[in-house]
């Protein structure tokens, strides 16, 4: 019985109902400068001699997009010759930098403007780059008709590639580049890689529709 007893002497507290737990806090966003410490990020971007012409018909397509959609400053260094890009007090993230960079880099390397901008736009978008000795070792007439036969007869063959896989490919000498999601990327350079090889560009126009169709078929 004396159990009993001192547990009903036991006093239990009472949480009144009325109190209430504390609000959420909510916080704002953080800037892009305010997530790097208030620091201010630069990327240079270097220009090769041939793209001056190209870089300063072009400028006001490049300067507009860059300035005023991504936010983030802009200026030619003659004395450099580079690119500098910078953030802004108010860039309102701190991938447009990057995003920028990448869209100056891609015009360098000879992607037209209305190519190179869609690397602002889109996420998924890169830029691969390859030399055709790293496929094969030519040299002087084989060389010439590799890239003959990468181009084709007014582009032909280079067109119908970048149309069938959704890239933008630019030959510049020995070297390729190429612009367009992972996926493509990797069909597009198999392509230009056989072609390289020596195969005839019948024959990988009808790999390409079968991979093409393939594709299309899982989307």
């Amino acid at each position: 019985m004396e159990p009993t007893a001192a547990t009903a002497s036991m006093e239990v507290e009472q949480i009144p109902s009325e109190t209430k737990l504390p609000s959420k806090p909510k916080f704002e966003p953080l800037k892009a400068h305010e997530i790097s410490e208030g620091r201010v990020q630069f990327r240079k971007v270097s220009v090769p001699p041939h793209r001056y012409t190209p870089l300063k018909k072009s400028w006001m397509e490049i300067y507009t997009p860059i300035y005023e959609q991504m936010k983030i400053d802009i200026r030619m260094n003659l004395k450099a010759r580079k690119v500098e890009l910078k953030t802004r007090p108010d860039t309102p993230d701190i991938s447009n930098l990057q995003k920028c960079a990448d869209f100056v880099h891609a015009f360098m390397l000879g992607f037209d403007v209305i190519d190179a901008i869609a690397l602002l736009r889109i996420d998924e978008l890169y830029v691969e780059s390859f030399e055709i000795k790293d496929v094969k070792t030519l040299r002087g007439e084989h060389l010439s008709r590799a890239i003959g036969r990468l181009s084709g007869k007014g582009g032909k063959t280079k067109f119908a590639i970048e149309n069938s896989t959704k890239t933008r490919i630019v030959i510049a000498d020995t070297k390729i580049h190429i612009l367009g999601s992972f996926a493509n990327i990797k069909i597009a350079r198999d392509s230009l890689c056989s072609l390289i090889l020596g195969s005839p560009a019948g024959k990988v126009y009808s790999k390409l529709r079968a991979v093409t169709a393939r594709l299309a078929e899982r989307f």
